[in-house]
């Protein structure tokens, strides 16, 4: 009996950041997968859509704010042991709006280096160099 490998699911995270240069992470409510460990907001493609336009609809769904500018940094993949994920990382250059854990997710605003002490999600680990690199701080934070 052959196992069918996992199907890849196909998501977006969204890095937004604050005047002072923190960035935002929101833990997974529970009764989800993974409850309790921290991610970047954002949430699977649906059929048909671009990544831009999920980076759109995903945070005005979780967080209640309209994206005006992002920029896709990369493209990650990471095999959990139920199920694949690829990952567009996206930095939100500019939006409006007041940030809400509209899902019922708490958020935390935090510096690059405190991101290596968050529990984030195993599949946004390697983000964090491109992250950094993206917010001009190099590996230092």
């Amino acid at each position: 009996m052959s196992s069918t490998p996992p199907e890849i699911l196909r998501v977006v995270a969204a890095v937004l950041v604050d005047r002072s240069g923190r960035v935002l992470i929101a833990q997974r409510p529970p009764g989800k997968w993974q409850a309790g460990r921290w991610e970047f907001p954002g949430g699977k493609i649906e059929p048909g859509e671009d990544e831009a336009r999920a980076v759109v609809r995903e945070l005005a769904e979780e967080l209640g704010v309209r994206v005006d500018a992002s920029q896709r940094l990369a493209v990650f993949r990471h095999d959990y042991a139920d199920r694949s994920v690829e990952i567009g990382l996206w930095l939100v250059l500019r939006h409006e709006g007041e940030v809400r854990g509209l899902d019922g997710q708490a958020l935390r605003w935090v510096t690059a280096a405190e991101l290596d002490h968050c529990d984030l999600l195993e599949a946004d680990l390697p983000m964090l160099p491109v992250l950094r690199q993206a917010l001009g701080r190099g590996e230092q934070g």
